[in-house]
């Protein structure tokens, strides 16, 4: 099997070759490529992707920022692998715990799965984001039925086909919640590990909102109203 890292980038300048690092020194289980979208970055961040050499790496630049969910879905379409799996360039998550995602895929038990972050004092830059990360997960188990325990992990590991399938349209964080409400309203069940998580501040460049929050309420209602194929 081989997987394809997906990693969005925007205006990670200070933490692109620490991320890319991080991401390549893992003893993955299988091979490996990492699709990098620099996604209409203004500071130094192209500059940076340029000087790197290796083999299984892939930049693709954006014009122009378009948001996350527009750059997941042209890494997605470059992507060699059978399988995917999202990492974000901004050092909150350990792709060291990627391993720990391919383990039951491996082993026949799961085809879709998400990590799962465990909050806390050390792990989580406000009471707020983690109140809505709460909010937004306990409605698409409301909506679905289901009994999910974090909808916006970025660590959302899948078949590069079945991503390709779920058509997904939103082109910023939004993307998180449609996919899980699509994958969802298809009984598809997500198989979760608890992951590693270290919340970067909003001084540090934390860009999700609490408008982001509401706008991933109003997906999964759409999602659950739409009726299925």
């Amino acid at each position: 099997m081989k997987l394809s890292i997906l990693m969005p980038v925007y205006n990670e300048e200070e933490r692109i070759a620490d991320a890319v690092k991080q991401a390549l020194d893992v003893a993955y289980p299988c091979e490996i490529e990492l699709l990098i979208v620099d996604d209409g970055s203004r500071d130094g961040t192209r500059e940076a992707l340029d000087r790197l050499d290796d083999g299984r790496v892939r930049v693709i630049y954006h014009q122009r920022n378009q948001g996350k969910g527009a750059a997941i879905r042209t890494a997605a379409e470059h992507a060699a692998g059978e399988y995917m799996v999202i990492l974000d360039a901004d050092l909150e998550y350990d792709p060291e715990d990627i391993p720990r995602l391919l383990e039951p895929v491996l082993d026949g038990h799961a085809k879709v799965v998400y990590g799962n972050r465990t909050f806390g004092s050390h792990s989580a830059y406000s009471f707020w984001y983690v109140m809505g990360n709460k909010a937004v997960t306990m409605a698409a188990n409301v909506l679905f039925n289901s009994y999910i325990g974090d909808l916006e992990t970025c660590f959302k590991l899948m078949p590069v086909t079945l991503y390709r399938s779920l058509q997904i349209r939103s082109r910023g964080f939004g993307m998180e919640a449609e996919i899980t409400g699509k994958l969802l309203r298809q009984k598809i069940r997500p198989y979760e590990v608890p992951i590693s998580y270290r919340a970067r501040t909003r001084e540090e460049g934390k860009k999700i909102t609490w408008r982001d929050g509401v706008e991933a309420l109003w997906i999964l209602t759409r999602e659950r109203a739409r009726r299925r194929r």
